[in-house]
């Protein structure tokens, strides 16, 4: 049995793995040490000596050289929760040690978020809903697209904007994505029409925003997009606020009522306490709960055991990930 570590927040220690999935480990490893919070395990360099393998979620220790001298007998790390990029490090990969990430099973409840979101927009619900709270009575029902023949809209077709174009596929709708690294055939296989990003916000009666943060998306979606959208069109967005221009964004909902969006998260997170975002009677706040929580987490902690099975076992990892997928990571 490998030697391991359970090492994480102790708030991430019970949703993600709690006491059932902690026995199932203890079971298939040995465990040199109840679970640790990464600055407890910094302090047992006793333990970091001999840990082969470590189990982790939010909270993970930031696996720099000094860390990574403590554990030299480290092989593999498994991660459950989603993006790496904030713990792993050049001397981490630089070990060549084997991480996998159970970004695919966070990406499943943003994908079911987004789906709901999308339906419930082409019935204009927000709109509805809204002004029913701020008016007392039940105003005029406004133009609506519907969920037949209407056209929804994914930004990056990465893996949550894939698993929401699977969802849309038992509705009538017609599905646009725009993601510069689709080839005709992959647009084909997934049965979507590969348009530009302006040709979005132009023919959507929704569009949904996936794409990571990175450099080059900061700020990707700017005030001019939002000027484009159909009346009484839907933005929603459950990537990264930094992927928007919020003050531009802003300026056109003053100006367009009749637009709605729907944002799971902002920049800064939360908004600002004078943010616009939090009284604009077109904006819907949530405050980022399209990803796993409380029991869907539990997802995730059981992946990364039957990662670590197929890794024992000498098998392909499947959510094994490297340093430049890594790198695209929001």
């Amino acid at each position: 049995m490998h030697s391991a570590l359970i090492i994480l927040d102790s708030n991430s220690l019970e949703v993600i793995y709690g006491e059932t999935l902690c026995c199932e480990l203890a079971g298939k490893v040995r465990l040199l040490e109840k679970p640790l919070t990464a600055e407890q395990a910094r302090s047992r360099p006793e333990l970091l000596s001999e840990v082969e393998v470590i189990f982790s979620g939010w909270g993970a220790p930031i696996l720099d050289a000094a860390f990574l001298a403590a554990a030299p007998k480290l092989k593999a790390f498994f991660y459950g929760a989603g993006s790496i990029r904030a713990f792993t490090t050049e001397d981490f990969w630089a070990r060549g040690i084997t991480i996998s990430s159970a970004y695919a099973m966070n990406a499943v409840p943003v994908a079911e978020f987004t789906l709901a979101t999308i339906l419930l927009s082409l019935k204009n619900f927000w709109k509805h809903s809204l002004a029913a709270k701020r008016e007392a009575r039940f105003a005029p029902r406004t133009h609506c697209a519907g969920a037949y023949g209407s056209k929804a809209g994914i930004i990056s077709l990465g893996m949550i904007g894939r698993m929401v174009r699977e969802r849309l596929r038992p509705f009538d709708l017609k599905v646009l994505a725009y993601d510069p690294f689709v080839t005709p055939e992959q647009a084909k296989t997934l049965d979507i029409e590969s348009v530009s990003l302006e040709e979005i916000f132009r023919q959507c009666d929704v569009v949904s925003l996936h794409a990571p943060w990175l450099k080059e998306t900061e700020g990707m979606i700017k005030g001019t997009h939002f000027e484009m959208m159909k009346p009484d069109a839907t933005f929603i967005n459950t990537a990264r606020g930094a992927v928007v221009n919020e003050l531009e964004m802003i300026d056109v909902l003053r100006r367009r009522p009749d637009l709605q969006v729907v944002l799971d998260v902002t920049h800064p997170e939360p908004p600002a306490a004078d943010s616009p975002l939090w009284v604009l009677p077109n904006v819907v706040l949530t405050p980022h709960i399209a990803g796993s929580m409380d029991g869907e987490c539990r997802r995730m902690g059981q992946l990364m055991i039957d990662e670590y099975g197929r890794w024992s076992r000498g098998e392909k990892l499947l959510w094994a990930i490297n340093k430049a997928q890594a790198a695209l990571m929001a």
